[in-house]
This record gives structure tokens, C-alpha cells and sequence, in this order.
């Protein structure tokens, strides 16, 4: 199933495609579909290569008029081109499996009214599993797709969706207009009875561009389609705007799709989304500024991505960091999320910054040796560090030359594939920089650096000397050069602001090397707070000098503004991770701070560290009372919370979640029954089952008040819901179940797997996964081998005994690794990351005596 850069490099060098014919019969039967591709290509003449095609059989292979012997040629992944031809073409007729793992042709049956959807998913390396296909971005093609289906489905693909032909019996058959040029993994079929709302805008060309929102039909009324065509408007005219060309596709389709594995898909002018974006009950307001991101991240795509393409996967970081840093410039400058790097700051930043420690860190553009490599590799480096670094690359050269840049990438590449080279030489025109050392010293080094100030003050409060110190680990030791700034934040004694901390000077500079001088503060009088990487400019964490940080232990939550609160925060939370401060002071801060705060990402991912730590950093004779009294804490915070705010909802999930003691279980149960209400909470659906949850992990609820909530909710949520509920029983009878249906039988949809994999986790006495361990690492091989990537990766990472923090989790992990050899680098990687979360939680534990 792997193909590696080498073979990429050589069959591009041997041919190059020209267009492809699919036609498809989805009515066949309810695993298999049928598949013929005809393929027109060109090749040196007299050279041999080969076709990707995942099947379930292959029936005939025409290769310029002769029949090939199936049988000799395929092997079910690949199929072999012997003595090509100037010109060729090539007819595959073949049987193609429907998918349940979210890959491929995902085929999902809803259980409210047994309607069937499909959806294609295809990268990275997926399309070859609905046809025949030359499977690497750099052999683009124009795309012509010909549908059958049941006659009440709608069918969407690239090109508009073509008034259909019966096909006789309750069929149809819908044959699309060519696409444009593109590669291979942006083409995309989503078919079934999906629901649409329909509008338009106008391009920057004149051009009327129709718009259409989907869904299954028994989501669509939750389905906000005037919200996400607001954003999709906003970020067009944002877009069109900055790159300088106008949306390059005749339409634009965004499908909300069931058990999609990622947040949503760049498939050219047929972008697909999970469903967790369709909110049938309330929501947190960072779910729904989550959705407006990831809205604006794949328009972004249509331009950088699908207009230009990378070359080789290689690049793959620039696709993703790209779309990562301009969704949230738009999101920022022309929408209502003028916060918007507030939460790159919180979310994204922390996401980079952890991945980025980790044994597996690899420089910004990484070497993809093979498709193993770049599944492995959307990760934080890939999508937050680079954006991280994009955003100071920009306040480096500045915006405008930034983007005077891409509009000459845009201009010059348009329809074709790309290098990183491509892009640096039109920033440097741009911008009249020598981007080179800037290049290796940010996108071909790993590990991230530490700021520290050196502050010398006079016995009257000057600051006599200033320096910010930059630090990186022994592993790692690349000092980088820095746009950052220093931020100095007083308490406002008068006016509206009084009681606040406000900013009352900054100064923006290039910090590089060991130690940076910064002679414009010498002189000043020095202030309560001084934050270095003010703006969050640079990617580095920070340490704040003493008298700084105790005025942030008594004066977070008077920030004026969030962006400075949270990187003050995320401060703390560094210090906790690498061990430098006590796991208890960390949480004693979070619950001191979080009821102030007032963006709700921030208040996400604080709740999320906050449990990170209560689960695995408080040493273990701490654990069981710091989080029997955090839950307290949290349900405080809930009932101080404002009537049906977003803080409220928060808190009350997070106690939920944390509640353990029988007074605590007492709470959630008179919560769920209606004997405790908190003024405005909405308990919906989706509140209850994790009210439902909570008693199940506690012990208080069993498999009949499951089987009881899932009969009143039968919908795909709700299964997902309960699956999430039946592995977390806390009894070993319900966790060998859950083991079994996972791990033994994998019969159930990758969505299904996730949720069981949730819940198989939530135990409040490890003695019941204890029992796992060497279970886990006797199956793991097993899995790796036979299961697709995504149901792989999910069970591998998902099952690692993460929780049972301990030298013998290390030594089992080890022994493993001994004997896993050099063939299987991906799934080394994913134990490697997974080891060292158990090691960096010894080392906090350690710190928190």
C-alpha cells in the first residue's frame, strides 16, 4: 500500500497524464461499487510503470488495445503497465470496496431512517480506492466522472452537478462536465439523499458563483446554512483581495458529512466537513468560532493547494500552515473574530509547542520519504508551528509585501505544482529580504527556543540593563532569529479603565542568538508586568521574571485585553509541563483564573490542561484529593457562572466530567433528573448523555439507563454517545467487551472505534486497565498490519496505556520497541509520542512533591 518518493520521482519521469474517465455504478451492492477508469496519458516509449488501484477485484485491463491478464498484472493495490507507447490509454474495469473507516468511498447507513451516504476522503493516498488512478499530486489531470445511483439521491462532485438520466429500475446516471486541472486527491464524489440550501455571490472576475450547504436530512434543520455562507462570503472577498486572483472553481459546495475522521477536506469546490459542525444542541462559542476557522482554513485551500500544489508531500506543511495562518488573518480582519489570535495563541500555539518537544519533532519541511511519512506528519509541526512561523515571517517583511509575494506565486504557478523554492523567490522580490538563512534557520531546524528576561532596576524602580535571553535544549540547540516584542503592563489607577492591567509601553525588535540587548527600555521606570513576545509575534515559549509573575498570580484576570492574559497562561502551563513548577500550583491557578476569563477558547483549553495535569502530572499520593477538589471548585465555578453563558455550559461539562466523590455523583445525578438546576442551563440531548456518562464511569449508572437514553436517541450522535457510555461502565466485564469489539473484531466504523476508545478510558480506578498493557502490546503489531492507517493510528494511539503513568508503562513500551526493527517508521513514531507523554508525566510528578 505504500509509495515511496523515489517511485513518484521516477514514474513522473517516465509519463505524464493527461485526463481520466470514471464511471461508477454505486448500486451494484451495499460493499462493493464498480469502477471503469480510462486513463490517456503519454510515456517515453518502450518504458514500463505502474497504476495505483485498490480493489476488490479487477475484471479487465485494456492497455492501448490489448487485453492484459488480470491475474498477471494486479495484485489488488497496484497494477503493472508493461512496453508503453508515445501516447496511451489505458481501461481498468473493476470492483471497488465502500470504506467504514472514514478513507476511500466512506459508506454509512443513518439509523434514523436507514438512508444510505457516501462521501470520498482521498488524502493523502486514497483516491486509488475508487479508481485507477497515477496516486501523486504532481501528476495533475482534468477529471471526468459519470454516476450511477438510486434516482432520489443527489450527487456532487467537482464540477456542477449535471441534470441526471434514468438509468431505468429507480436509477439515474449523472455525467459530469470535465474539471479543471487538478491532482488526483482534491477530486471528490459525495452521493446520497443530502439536503441543500442554495445561494450565490459574485467573484472579483464577474463571475456568479453558486453556493450550496448540505447535510443528511435528519440533521439538516440544526444545519446554521445563512452562517456559513456569511463566512464564505466574508472570506472570498478577503481572499480574493490578498492573493489576487479570483476563486479559481465555477462553484462552491460544503457538505457536512457522518464519521468524517478529520475537520473537514480542500476537495476542490466540494469541501467536506464533520459533522460535529452541525450543532443539534448548544455549543461552546469556541466550537462555533472553531467552525468559522475551519470554514475559512479550507477556502484558503482553493487558492494555495488546489490552484497550486506541492510537488511531493514534502511541502505538504506550506498547504496547511498556509491555510492555517491566512483562515485566521480573515477570521481577524473581516470577520466578527477580532480575537482571532487569541485563540491561535491558546489552542494552535499549544498544540505546535507540545508536538515540538516531543522525541518525533522534525524541522517545518520535513523529509517524506514515502506515504507512511506524510500520514504521520499532519500534525502540529505541519499546521501550527508553520503557521506560527508564517505570522512572523510576515511582521518580519510586513503584510503587504507578504502578500505582493503570493499574488506573483499565483500569477506564475496557477494550475501547476510547486517547491518551497517557488514561493521564497517571489517573498524575497517582494519584500527585497534574502530569505535564505531565514529558511534553514526556521524551516530546516527542529525544537522550539525559550525567552527569559534579564532585568537589572535600581533601588528607585530604573531599569539599568534589559537583555532577553534565548535558550533551546541540548538536542535542538538552534538559537533562531526572532521579530518579537516586549510588552510593559501596569494597573491603571484612573479613568474607564481603572483596576485594569493595561499596556503602557511597548517596543517590537529582532531578538537573535544567546542574549539580545534592548538599550530602549534602559532608563524606564520598570513596570508590574513585563512580557516578553508581547503580540505573540515569535514562536517561543517565555518565562516570566518574579516580580512579573506574582503580579500574573494576582492580577490575571484584571488583563485589559485576552491576547496578553493568554500568552501569560500559556506560560504557566510550560513551566508545569517541563516540570519547572508544581502540577497543584498550576491547578490552583487555573481555578483561580479560568472564572474571569472571557474568551471562550481560552477557557477550552485551560479546562483541557487543567485535566491533563489532575490526570497526569500531580504526583500520585496527591492525585485522588487535588481532583476531588478541583471538581468542587468546577462546580462552583458552574454555579457561579452567569445564567446560560458560555462559562456555565464550560464548567459544568468539566465537572461532569471530573466528578468522582458520592457527593459529587449525587450533583450530576440530580443535574440529569432535574433536582439541582442551574438557571438557563440547557439540558439537550447531547447535555444529558454527558450527565449519563459521568454516573456510568462513577458507577452509579448502568447498561439499561443506557439502552434506555439510546431508545429516545437513536440517531448517529446517539450511538456514538452510547458507544462512549458502554466502554466506560466501570466494571471488567464492560472493558473486556469493549476490548474485544475494538481491538479483536474491529467491526465497528472508525467513528464508532473513537468513541468506544473514549470511553474504554474513563476509569477512576486504573486497576481496570491495568490488565491492557500487555495486552495492548501483544496486539499492536497485528493491528499496524492489517488494519487501514486510520483505524490503525486511532486504536494504537487511542489504547496506549497513557493513563497508567509509570516506569513499568516505559519498560513495556521499550521492550517493544526493541523488537519492532526499522520497516515500520510511522508506527514506531506514534509509540515513541506516546512514551514520552507517560516520561514527561514522571518527570512533573516528580516536581510536584
Amino acid at each position: 500500500m505504500n509509495l515511496t518518493r523515489a517511485e513518484a520521482i521516477e514514474r513522473s519521469a517516465t509519463l505524464n497524464v493527461e485526463s481520466y474517465d470514471v464511471t461508477l455504478d454505486l448500486t451494484t451492492s451495499e460493499t462493493t461499487f464498480a469502477s471503469t477508469t480510462t486513463v490517456r496519458f503519454s510515456a517515453k516509449e518502450g518504458s514500463t510503470s505502474f497504476i495505483d488501484a485498490v480493489t476488490d477485484k479487477v475484471h479487465q485491463v485494456t492497455l492501448n488495445g490489448v487485453e492484459l491478464d488480470p491475474a498477471e498484472v494486479s495484485d489488488g493495490v497496484r497494477i503493472q503497465l508493461p512496453t508503453l507507447a508515445a501516447e496511451n490509454v489505458l481501461t481498468v474495469k473493476a470492483d471497488a470496496l465502500y470504506m467504514n473507516t472514514g478513507e476511500g468511498l466512506h459508506r454509512f447507513v443513518d439509523p434514523a431512517d436507514g438512508e444510505v451516504y457516501l462521501y470520498s476522503q482521498f488524502e493523502v493516498p486514497d483516491s486509488r480506492r475508487m479508481f485507477a488512478v497515477f496516486e501523486q499530486p504532481d501528476q495533475k489531470a482534468v477529471f471526468t466522472f459519470h454516476v450511477t445511483a438510486p434516482a432520489h439521491w443527489d450527487v456532487i462532485s467537482n464540477s456542477p452537478t449535471p441534470a441526471p438520466e434514468s438509468a431505468g429500475e429507480g436509477k439515474s446516471t449523472w455525467h459530469f462536465e470535465p474539471t479543471l486541472t487538478m491532482s488526483s486527491y482534491i477530486t471528490a464524489l459525495i452521493a446520497g439523499p443530502y439536503e441543500n440550501v442554495r445561494s450565490e455571490l459574485t467573484s472579483s472576475d464577474g463571475r456568479i458563483i453558486p453556493l450550496g450547504v448540505f447535510a443528511r436530512k435528519s440533521l439538516m434543520e440544526f444545519m446554521d446554512a445563512e452562517n456559513v455562507f456569511e463566512l464564505t462570503r466574508q472570506g472570498f472577498e478577503f481572499f480574493e483581495k490578498q492573493f489576487g486572483t479570483p476563486y479559481p472553481f465555477p462553484k462552491y459546495d460544503q457538505l457536512f458529512v457522518p464519521e468524517f475522521n478529520a475537520g473537514a477536506m480542500e476537495n476542490a469546490g466540494a469541501v467536506t466537513f464533520l459533522e460535529s459542525y452541525v450543532f443539534r444542541s448548544k455549543v461552546t462559542d469556541a466550537m462555533v468560532e472553531r467552525r468559522a476557522i475551519t470554514i475559512l482554513h479550507e477556502l484558503a485551500h482553493m487558492w494555495f493547494g488546489d490552484l497550486v500544489t506541492m510537488r511531493w508531500w514534502n511541502d505538504l506543511w506550506l498547504n496547511e500552515s498556509f491555510a492555517e495562518f491566512m483562515s485566521t488573518l480573515a477570521a481577524a480582519e473581516n470577520t466578527k473574530y477580532v480575537d482571532a489570535w487569541t485563540s491561535f495563541s491558546s489552542m494552535e500555539k499549544s498544540w505546535a509547542y507540545r508536538q515540538d518537544q516531543l522525541p518525533s519533532t522534525h524541522p517545518i519541511k520535513a523529509e517524506i520519504n514515502d506515504l507512511e511519512d506524510v500520514l504521520v506528519n499532519f500534525d502540529g509541526i505541519t499546521y501550527a508551528k508553520g503557521a506560527s512561523v508564517l505570522r512572523q515571517l510576515v511582521a518580519w517583511v510586513g503584510q503587504e509585501e507578504f502578500m505582493a509575494g503570493v499574488r506573483a506565486y499565483f500569477d506564475k504557478h496557477a494550475w501547476g505544482n510547486t517547491e518551497l523554492p517557488d514561493l521564497m523567490v517571489e517573498l524575497e522580490a517582494a519584500s527585497g529580504r534574502d530569505l535564505s538563512a531565514w529558511t534553514e534557520m526556521w524551516l530546516e531546524t527542529a525544537g522550539v527556543n525559550t525567552f527569559k528576561p534579564a532585568i537589572e532596576v535600581s533601588d528607585d524602580g530604573v531599569i539599568t540593563s534589559f537583555s532577553i535571553l534565548q535558550s533551546a535544549i541540548a538536542e535542538y540547540p538552534t538559537l533562531r532569529p526572532h521579530r518579537a516584542a516586549v510588552g510593559f503592563y501596569d494597573l491603571a489607577t484612573e479613568g474607564e479603565d481603572a483596576g485594569k492591567l493595561v499596556r503602557t509601553h511597548r517596543v517590537e525588535l529582532d531578538v537573535d542568538g544567546a542574549s539580545t540587548d534592548v538599550p530602549e527600555l534602559v532608563g524606564m521606570k520598570r513596570s508590574a508586568l513585563i512580557l516578553l513576545n508581547d503580540d505573540d509575534l515569535a514562536y517561543a515559549k517565555i518565562r516570566l521574571d518574579a516580580q512579573s509573575l506574582a503580579t500574573a498570580k494576582t492580577h490575571l484576570k484584571d488583563f485589559k485585553e485576552s491576547l496578553p492574559r493568554t500568552l501569560v497562561s500559556a506560560s504557566a502551563w510550560d513551566a508545569t509541563r517541563d516540570g519547572e513548577t508544581s502540577a497543584r500550583e498550576y491547578v490552583d491557578f487555573v481555578l483561580a483564573t479560568v472564572g474571569h476569563e472571557s474568551d471562550s477558547t481560552v477557557i477550552m483549553v485551560l479546562l483541557r490542561q487543567l485535566a491533563t495535569a489532575l490526570e497526569l502530572y500531580v504526583a500520585p499520593e496527591h492525585q485522588k484529593a487535588t481532583a476531588i477538589a478541583a471538581a468542587d471548585s468546577l462546580w462552583a465555578l458552574a454555579q457561579a457562572a452567569g445564567a446560560g453563558s458560555d462559562a456555565q455550559l464550560q464548567f459544568v461539562r468539566a465537572f461532569a466530567a471530573r466528578a468522582q466523590s458520592a457527593e459529587q455523583l449525587d450533583t450530576v445525578q440530580a443535574l440529569l433528573d432535574g433536582g439541582v438546576v442551574l438557571h438557563s442551563l440547557t439540558l439537550d440531548t447531547d447535555m444529558n448523555w454527558e450527565l449519563l456518562t459521568s454516573l456510568v464511569a462513577g458507577g452509579r449508572a448502568d447498561s439499561a439507563a443506557i439502552d434506555a437514553a439510546l431508545a429516545l436517541d437513536n440517531t448517529q450522535n446517539g450511538q456514538l454517545a452510547a458507544a462512549t457510555a458502554y466502554a466506560a461502565i466501570s466494571t471488567a466485564e464492560a472493558k473486556a467487551e469493549t476490548w474485544e469489539s475494538v481491538v479483536v473484531r474491529g467491526d465497528g466504523a472508525n467513528a464508532v472505534q473513537r468513541a468506544s476508545i473514549t470511553g474504554f478510558g474513563k476509569v477512576w480506578d486504573n486497576s481496570l486497565l491495568e490488565p491492557y498493557v500487555a495486552k495492548y502490546f501483544a496486539a499492536v503489531q497485528g493491528i499496524w498490519d492489517d488494519r487501514s492507517y486510520e483505524s490503525a493510528s486511532t486504536i494504537i494511539t487511542g489504547l496506549y496505556p497513557s493513563g497508567l503513568v509509570s516506569q513499568d508503562t516505559l519498560d513495556a513500551t521499550d521492550e517493544f520497541l526493541g523488537t519492532l526493527g526499522g520497516e515500520t517508521p510511522a508506527l514506531r513514531r506514534l509509540l515513541v509520542e506516546s512514551r514520552d507523554g507517560v516520561a514527561r508525566a514522571l518527570r512533573a510528578q516528580a516536581s510536584d512533591k
